[in-house]
């Protein structure tokens, strides 16, 4: 799902847009599986019983499972599904929550670093962590970011090289005069 164009500003422009990786959705996989599995295990063995406990049993099976599926499969799905990091050649956006939205705006003008940190499992995936440093008290964190040494790599060329930034006009390397000569001067080439 693309990010709104009416909430970009002018000549803003998606760079980046991402859920978190799906690696934060295997264990509520699994507990559906282990759920539905468990659920239709008592179901058959609830089939058994005498007389009205049978259906009793069955619905109170049934009741249990369907809240295990929503609070443990379906719960972190639709937070998956709603939290979003995007970047944008003016900021950097976070957005997460259903019922309750939260966000954060950090113009790129104000990030100071960007680091990213992944282990073992997170190299498989191909995910990690991004830490942005900026203006706030303490580097915020973005847990399973996918691919994220790229998203690293394209945070730090739209700060750097972003029109609007404050050292865009200072001069680069290619602007400046060579230093004089230390020293005496080489004689020539020796044989």
């Amino acid at each position: 799902m693309a990010y709104p164009d009416d909430l970009l500003s002018q000549n803003e422009r998606v760079v980046v847009h991402s859920h978190p990786h799906f690696k934060m959705l295997i264990f509520p996989f699994l507990a559906f599986v282990i759920t539905v599995g468990a659920a239709v295990w008592l179901l058959v063995v609830a089939k058994d019983f005498a007389g009205p406990w049978n259906n009793i049993t069955m619905i109170a099976v049934a009741v249990v499972a369907l809240i295990f599926v929503v609070w443990l499969f379906l719960a972190p799905l639709v937070r998956w599904r709603t939290t979003h990091f995007i970047v944008t050649t003016d900021r950097l956006i976070a957005r997460e929550g259903v019922l309750k939205r939260t966000g954060i705006d950090i113009p790129l003008s104000r990030i100071n670093s960007v680091q990213f940190e992944h282990g073992l499992l997170d190299r498989i995936f191909g995910c990690g962590t991004l830490i942005i440093e900026s203006a706030s008290d303490e580097p915020l964190r973005f847990d399973d970011i996918p691919h994220v040494e790229h998203v690293h790599t394209v945070i730090y060329r739209e700060v750097n090289d972003n029109p609007y930034d404050d050292y865009h006009g200072a001069p680069g390397p290619q602007d400046t005069e060579p230093l004089p000569p230390r020293g005496r001067e080489p004689r020539g080439r020796r044989r």
